[in-house]
């Protein structure tokens, strides 16, 4: 039942076989088992055991794949953090998780350093390279150390905690999601089924390992079929499709913005991408015109648009091949031993159609929030996981995901999704990403703004964008503000910030 078991067993049954690739190394299933157990020894030497939780703050490396067998080989909880955060934030979330230990690298010394004595539970600090801070544990040398050691996997149940990982926060602290080894088996089930990874499955991580889109669409998935990682540090277009070439990958995940970044990159057709069998695309809701230039780009791969959250290791629903223009704009049906429904506010079903809140009730989802019983009592009431996402079914089951209920814009008594009015601008050939967001209004409470930016060397006016919605929307609907800008913000999955959108157009109102 361990995580580290399917370890175990591909190096058994493909020692020669490349796992993980990246950054200049290049892993077999043998190597891979051997410096996993070599750490997983150490880690053991330094009192660490079931239970316990320990934070990887890495780039992506092919390090951060051995890591996680080896924290998991021993009982041990993973703790994914995001690079991107602010000192506070790290403190509040090793603090908040207990982390006993950390795995980092050298970049982030300086404000880890100074965390150290705010954090009486964190015990021991791991540094990748060859210059340690001082009090602080060689990864190497440790490895080394131990190398040629074997332990055997701790007992786990399907309960057990495998990793921890926090949502972002918005107005409040994030909150630890509790993954569990359940959770994890069945959503790589799951995947298996819906994707038919095998062992000659070659996945391309671009997104952030911290993130389910980097380490489980469809990553985990792929190991446990024994099939190989290809890892890049970061999303870059170039390399992206090199690495496509010279390695044969066979599948990835990429956000809207990554896809769109891939699309427009001069380069693109100098490269052979055939080896592709199907693209995840998830993060948010895919403008149509992307899926069309996919199929143009990629004629013979599957483009499968994709719905998932952390809460449920990501990777819920997907659009079918044979469905990617008869059901173009939905998010497909769910993978095996996964419920959906929409609800009203009572929550009851609401008719096919008509928009309401996606529940959720399958063994793929979390255990709850760690220590928040108040928000897990919330989010699984009634024994289904309430996301917060407003969405529709149709007739035949098919998921149309529509925004946030944060996101929802109410004009006039009128409801608004932001995808929509989006997904009309995104129709003009300059455009290159837009979002639309509520802003106040003294009469109709809130009407849309529109935040765009455009392909290199293009112009546009915001009458043209005005005029252009106005052929396409109703009344209501067509934005009252255009504010043109280089580029939006967005997370490392790919998800639009709208709450920055919303700040940004708070200081202009104080500033006019």
């Amino acid at each position: 039942m361990n995580w580290s078991s399917i370890l175990e067993r591909n190096a058994e049954k493909y020692p020669d076989k490349e796992s993980v690739i990246g950054l200049g190394k290049r892993l077999t299933f043998r190597d891979l088992h051997k410096r996993s157990n070599s750490l997983a020894q150490g880690l053991k030497d330094l009192g660490l055991g079931k239970g316990d939780i320990v934070g990887i703050l890495l780039y992506n490396c092919c390090e951060y794949i051995e890591i996680t067998f080896a924290i998991n080989q021993i009982g041990a909880v993973w703790l994914p953090l995001n690079f991107r955060l602010a000192q506070d934030e790290f403190q509040y979330i090793l603090e908040n998780a207990g982390a006993k230990a950390l795995i980092t690298e050298q970049e982030f010394a300086p404000v880890i350093s100074s965390l150290k004595s705010n954090l009486p539970e964190l015990k021991h600090v791991l540094a990748l390279g060859s210059d340690c801070p001082e009090g602080w544990l060689n990864y190497t040398d440790l490895i080394e150390r131990n190398f040629g050691a074997t332990i055997p996997h701790a007992e786990v149940g399907l309960e057990d905690l495998h990793r921890l990982i926090y949502t972002s926060g918005t107005t409040a602290h994030p909150k630890g999601v509790m993954l569990t080894y359940g959770n994890l088996y069945w959503k790589n089930i799951g995947h298996l089924l819906t994707f038919g990874l095998t062992g000659t499955d070659r996945t391309l991580v671009v997104g952030p390992l911290y993130h389910v889109g980097g380490m489980d669409l469809p990553g985990t998935g792929t190991l446990y079929a024994g099939g190989s990682l290809v890892i890049l540090k970061k999303f870059d277009s170039v390399e992206i499709l090199k690495a496509i070439d010279q390695e044969k990958v066979t599948n990835l995940w990429l956000s809207p913005a990554m896809t769109i970044m891939l699309f427009n990159e001069p380069s693109f057709d100098q490269y052979d991408v055939s080896s592709v069998r199907f693209i995840i695309d998830g993060g948010e809701k895919m403008p149509a015109i992307l899926i069309k230039q996919f199929r143009e780009k990629f004629p013979n791969a599957w483009f499968s648009d994709a719905y998932g959250l952390t809460e449920t290791v990501s990777g819920d629903t997907f659009l079918a091949k044979d469905r990617m223009l008869h059901k173009l704009g939905s998010v497909g049906k769910p993978v095996p031993h996964l419920n959906v429904r929409v609800v009203d506010e009572h929550d009851n079903d609401v008719p096919p159609h008509e928009p309401g809140e996606i529940c959720l009730k399958g063994p793929k989802v979390f255990k709850g929030y760690w220590k928040n019983p108040e928000a897990t009592a919330e989010a699984l009431r009634g024994g289904w996981f309430h996301t917060g996402d407003i969405g529709t079914l149709d007739e035949d089951g098919y998921l149309y995901i529509m925004d946030r209920k944060k996101d929802i814009i109410i004009s006039g008594g009128e409801n608004i999704a932001s995808p929509e009015v989006e997904r009309v601008i995104y129709e003009i050939p300059a455009v290159l990403e837009a979002a639309v967001i509520g802003i106040p209004h003294p009469k109709w409470l809130e009407v849309p703004k529109a935040y765009v930016a455009l392909k290199p060397g293009e112009t546009l006016t915001a009458e043209e964008v005005t005029q252009y919605c106005i052929e396409k929307l109703a009344k209501f609907k067509v934005p009252k503000e255009i504010e043109f800008i280089v580029q939006l913000p967005r997370n490392p999955s790919g998800k639009v910030l709208k709450r920055e959108l919303r700040t940004m157009n708070k200081k202009k109102e104080i500033e006019d």
